[in-house]
């Protein structure tokens, strides 16, 4: 809200107020304050301690991934709020009432499990309305996919390509393509990018591993 001398003035959303002190804003030394807060810039702030009704904040203690899981929370329940106000005119009052028994967040969460609890703030027009909205933004799997090149000269070569292949790709939710002249895709698909190209990249070394071990020839 305010800067004051050394000490920053916020108001907490749903929640009072807090201040936060020059030493907690950013690590080393700080020539201008309004290089990193000014006065109606939302920030995410970790709570140090309450004392007295006085909420002591830290700005510099938020770590990225603290942070950018907060934001991604936020915008979720703004996203889900809007579904509300769409459905029904009476959407303040659904709201509170959902309110008193979840975050809308991990409301909408647990109807992914359990879609009739919608039944118990909605009626069955409005619920089959958000059911229909929530398909539209399912989320789209995510893919990777590598090119590589495997062959063996030996009697065997194609058992033992094979072999390797079944090897690396056993317990994955991969598919393998043969292109041609020893040379093969592979794709990986799932929700989190991150999580399936780190698994790409194990695949890929023990692939490289294996083909080493039978003395095939491997390049990707």
């Amino acid at each position: 809200e305010k800067i004051v001398g050394t000490t920053v003035f916020v108001k907490i959303e749903d929640n009072g107020e807090g201040t936060i002190t020059t030493s907690e804003i950013a690590p080393g030394r700080i020539r201008n304050l309004r290089d990193y807060v000014v006065p109606n810039k939302k920030i995410v702030c970790k709570v140090l301690n309450v004392y007295n009704d006085k909420i002591h904040l830290s700005l510099r203690r938020v770590k990225q991934n603290e942070k950018k899981e907060l934001l991604d929370k936020i915008s979720k329940e703004k996203s889900y709020k809007s579904i509300i106000k769409v459905v029904t005119d009476n959407h303040e009052k659904i709201i509170e009432k959902i309110n008193e028994d979840y975050s809308i967040t991990d409301f909408f969460e647990k109807l992914k499990v359990d879609p009739k609890l919608l039944e118990k703030y909605f009626n069955k027009k409005d619920s089959e309305k958000i059911i229909a909205i929530l398909e539209t933004k399912k989320e789209k799997p995510k893919g990777v996919t590598q090119i590589f090149n495997l062959s063996n000269s030996s009697n065997k070569g194609i058992v033992i390509v094979k072999d390797i292949i079944q090897s690396v790709c056993k317990e994955k939710k991969c598919s393998v393509k043969y292109i041609a002249a020893g040379k093969y895709r592979i794709s990986l698909t799932g929700n989190d990018f991150k999580l399936i190209k780190s698994e790409m990249n194990e695949m890929v070394n023990n692939l490289e591993k294996l083909a080493k071990k039978e003395n095939c020839d491997f390049s990707v």
